[in-house]
């Protein structure tokens, strides 16, 4: 059993919601979804027991974005990962063909343990799928991410309100007009997540993520979107809108679905990826990516 952090419970509010998503007696026998540890919510991924997004889930955990392409683009992709640190942070490439993490949780199979996959030929997505061992191929290469659902519990212990957890919704996701660095077959906009914050609580969440510079770390933008290219906050690309109140400041932070805003446009023949908002989960403690 992996230790559980002292912010354990934060999760709790998030998991009520999510409760209601499970059709009655099919988790009968098990744990309240917010008392899981990150290997028992696998388990249940892997048993199709649970498809939901993952915000708020195994509080104090690090959650991961996931890339899956053939071995001829890993480099190109690798570089590309370089290049953009802030929106793609690495927290793990395995080798070709192989599907367990060796460091982020060893007991996993990336196959079966993320949510939903989403699966994209030549750049345009084809398929949503829950289990993907019939897509798998030899020369696979996996590229895990990090998360910015990986620093919320640092936000909630400060006070910082995280509404999409508040709400019991997946985080609101754009394309910007940012644009990415070039590498290899690789190029495209930067993809941010945002959070709508009181203006007293702007300078205390950016100083809170700058520690987490491997889950994208600091905002890239703060205040008016469509200085980014974003028209309308109530109209998000990916994951859900939230409320937004009266004064309150929209914040962006780079993104770990941008690589698939990269890959629609630069349309690899094949590419999986995780469903915007149904990350893995690892058990590697939040604390342990922290850089202060």
């Amino acid at each position: 059993m992996e230790e559980r952090p002292a912010t354990w419970d934060l999760g709790q509010k998030a998991a009520t919601g999510y409760r209601g998503a499970i059709k009655e007696g099919k988790m009968s026998r098990e744990k309240n979804i917010s008392q899981l540890s990150p290997s028992e919510i696998r388990n249940l991924i892997r048993k199709g027991k649970w498809d939901k997004p993952t915000p708020g889930l195994a509080m104090g955990f690090a959650q991961a974005n996931l890339v899956i392409l053939p071995q001829r683009y890993a480099f190109d992709f690798l570089l590309f990962c370089q290049r953009n640190s802030k929106p793609c942070p690495l927290l793990e490439v395995l080798e070709p063909g192989q599907y367990q993490t060796r460091s982020l949780a060893p007991d996993a199979d990336i196959r079966t343990d993320v949510p939903r996959y989403n699966v994209y030929r030549r750049g345009k997505l084809e398929a949503a799928e829950k289990d993907i061992r019939t897509l798998w191929q030899d020369n696979s290469v996996t590229f895990l991410l990090g998360c910015s659902f990986s620093f919320e519990e640092a936000l909630i212990r400060a006070k910082v309100p995280v509404r999409h957890i508040e709400e019991n919704r997946n985080v609101p996701m754009y394309i910007t007009n940012i644009p990415c660095k070039p590498a290899g077959v690789f190029h495209g906009p930067m993809v941010v997540s945002m959070r709508p914050l009181p203006p007293d609580r702007v300078i205390r969440a950016v100083q809170i993520t700058s520690r987490f510079a491997s889950v994208h770390g600091a905002p890239v933008h703060i205040g008016d979107p469509s200085a980014i290219g974003i028209k309308n906050l109530g109209k998000p690309d990916f994951g859900d809108a939230v409320t937004i109140l009266k004064g309150e400041v929209p914040v962006f932070w780079a993104c770990g679905v941008t690589p698939q805003a990269v890959v629609m446009e630069a349309k690899p023949d094949f590419c999986i990826t995780h469903a915007p908002g149904h990350m893995f989960i690892s058990d590697v403690l939040n604390e342990e990516l922290a850089t202060l």
